[in-house]
Parts: structure tokens; C-alpha cells; sequence
């Protein structure tokens, strides 16, 4: 193999574990990065990057996230010519990777990926929050969403999200629905639910999604929201029912299911978004390169296909809209908690 292929390198560890290497490694080229201080070092040059770059997933490998981190990290080593080194950093509600990435020098050669929990966590955690969501990060582009399914057991007597309803408002406690654990995003999306539609049910919290589903395919809790990628087969299966689905546009795994707008609700809107950001401060030639490379393979390239056959909408946004997005669902989810009386864990 000659010096000149392209090779993606991507390192998972889950802090202080051993680096794990993928076989797509591409040489870092030139004479590396000017130090801090030096007279070139806050000068973006179009030879950025010129060296590895560290793009940290708040998660351990193996999630959606540390997923989407991935292709990021190989579209943009594919697009720049450099290597790309994923490390996993999980716990804290992800707050313990983020937080690297916003104490990182603003340089441009740490990155990170972040989902909805980043636009949660402010309105969960408050002051005890390590970090200020909208000041100390550079958004970058926002690369997908991932809609959300609404499904219900077969034993509840509703075939639409308005038989739901009705049959949630004449049995007030009746209905219960499982979550990743308070605060998650398909807590949120129950919790969006019933005060939209005027509900009471009830929030059964568990540690992981895993145990959610296995709970609901049992009849133990009565409905739960999830990726579409996640319960499509359940639901073409029987196991489950799926009443509507988050988002603009109809699932295309799953065509016949509505939207929420659709079928009546459009209050109903969370779709867990996946996102790449930098240290605050970063150049803005910097970081619109790295915007403009990931949106273009998102919206035009392989990547575009890669991101819609495993169930999520490819978006490739500017760093303006990915920072509008945030803004909002900042806004958005801290109504929801406070409304819902939403207390971490």
C-alpha cells in the first residue's frame, strides 16, 4: 500500500481504554500544526488540516452517535486528506465528552458530534451543567435526525393516534409508556405528547432503551416512542402498532404511517438531531471548510445514501442553521421540562 491511498483512521476509546484501530488510515501530510502562541497559529490556512484531527463522540462505541461520528470522520478524511481519529468519550449524560470538546484549544483539530441530550441537558441540568451550550461551542452543520415512531401494543384498543387519545382521555392513568430514563428524548416526545393533547399517563423510566421494548413487545407498558429504524420490523411484523411518526415528511421505511401533523397533533416534533461541533473560537474559514465538505457528501455524495438506508433524514445544514436549531430546541425542551415538572435523575 503506497503512502498516497486513502485511509480512514478511527480510534474508539472509552477513556482510558486501548485504541482501536479500523482499517482506513490515511497519513498525516506536512509538518504539522503551529503551536499555540506562534504568529500562524490562529491564522486559518488553506492547508487546514495539517495534521490528525480528534473528533470525540460523548458516547461508547456502538451507538447512533459514535455511529454517525464515524461516517462524519470518514467523509471528511476522504474529503481533506487527513486522518480523522474517533475517540469515545461516554458518562456524565454525555456531558463528560462534550466538555472536552469545549475546553479544547480553538484550533480546529479537536471536533465533536452531539445529539438531541445537547439540547436537552441545559434545560435539565441548569446550573450543573460543566458548560454553557450555547456559548461555548461552534456549531459546525447539523447531518441528520433520526424521526421518531410512536407505536403502541396490540392489546390497546386505538388503530390512530385520535382513537389514542380518546381512549387516553376516558382512562386518565390508565396508559403507560416506557423511556431510556428521564430526561431522554422519547421521554420528551411522551412528555410533548400529553400536554399537547391534554393526557394524563403514566412515565416509566428505565436504565437503557433495550429493556423498553422488550417491556412493551410484553404488554408491560402500553406504548413508547423509538427510532424508526429500531421497531420498523416489530411493526411490519404485528408486534407493534404504530400510530404516528416525528417529522415533516412520512418515514420511508414505514409509508403508510402518518405524521404527527398529519394526524392531528403537529405539536408533537421531536426528532433527535446528530450534529458536529467545535471549541468556540475556532476560525470561521475553519470551520466553514469542514461544513461545507460534510454537507456536500451528506446532500450529494455516498454518505446521503449510507444515512438514509439506515433510517435517518440526511440534512448537511450551514454552521447558521445548525445554530438556529440549537437555539431552539434549547428553548423548546426547556419549556418542556419546566411544564412537565421534570426533575434529573
Amino acid at each position: 500500500m503506497t503512502m498516497h491511498r486513502r485511509r480512514f483512521l478511527i480510534r474508539s476509546t472509552a477513556l482510558a481504554a486501548a485504541a482501536v484501530v479500523s482499517p482506513w488510515a490515511l497519513p498525516a501530510r506536512g509538518a504539522g500544526h503551529p503551536a499555540a502562541g506562534d504568529p500562524g497559529a490562529g491564522r486559518p490556512a488553506a492547508g487546514y488540516p495539517d495534521k490528525t484531527v480528534r473528533l470525540i463522540v460523548p458516547y461508547p462505541p456502538g451507538a447512533a452517535t459514535d455511529t454517525l461520528g464515524r461516517m462524519a470522520g470518514q467523509a471528511w478524511a476522504e474529503a481533506l486528506g487527513q486522518t480523522f481519529v474517533v475517540e469515545n468519550r461516554g458518562g456524565g449524560g454525555t456531558t463528560i465528552g462534550t466538555r472536552a470538546v469545549g475546553t479544547a484549544a480553538p484550533d480546529g483539530y479537536t471536533l465533536g458530534i452531539v445529539d438531541s441530550t445537547f439540547t436537552i441537558n441545559p434545560g435539565l441540568l441548569g446550573d450543573k451543567l460543566p458548560y454553557d451550550t450555547l456559548k461555548d461551542f461552534a456549531p459546525i452543520s447539523l447531518m441528520a435526525t433520526a424521526p421518531f415512531v410512536m407505536v403502541v401494543h396490540p392489546s390497546v384498543k386505538a388503530n390512530t393516534l385520535a382513537e389514542f387519545i380518546a381512549l387516553a382521555r376516558a382512562q386518565p392513568g390508565s396508559l403507560s409508556f416506557g423511556s431510556a430514563g428521564v430526561g431522554s428524548a422519547p421521554h420528551l416526545a411522551g412528555e410533548q405528547l400529553r400536554q399537547q393533547a391534554g393526557i394524563n399517563v403514566l412515565h416509566v423510566p428505565y436504565r437503557g432503551g433495550g429493556t423498553v421494548f422488550t417491556d412493551l413487545l410484553g404488554g408491560q407498558v402500553q406504548f413508547a416512542f423509538g427510532t424508526v429504524p429500531t421497531l420498523a420490523e416489530h411493526i411490519k411484523g404485528g408486534k407493534l402498532r404504530a400510530l404516528a411518526v416525528t417529522g415533516a415528511q412520512r418515514a420511508r421505511q414505514l409509508p403508510d404511517v402518518p405524521t404527527f401533523a398529519q394526524a392531528g397533533l403537529a405539536g408533537v416534533d421531536i426528532s433527535p438531531l446528530f450534529g458536529l461541533i467545535a471549541p468556540a473560537g475556532v476560525p470561521a474559514p475553519v470551520i466553514e471548510r469542514l461544513s461545507t465538505t460534510l454537507a456536500r457528501s451528506v446532500r450529494e455524495g455516498a454518505l446521503r445514501d449510507k444515512l438514509a438506508g439506515l433510517g435517518f433524514a440526511p440534512v448537511g445544514s450551514t454552521p447558521a442553521e445548525f445554530e438556529a436549531r440549537i437555539r431552539a430546541d434549547v428553548a423548546k425542551w426547556r419549556d418542556v421540562i419546566q411544564r412537565g415538572g421534570i426533575k434529573a435523575e
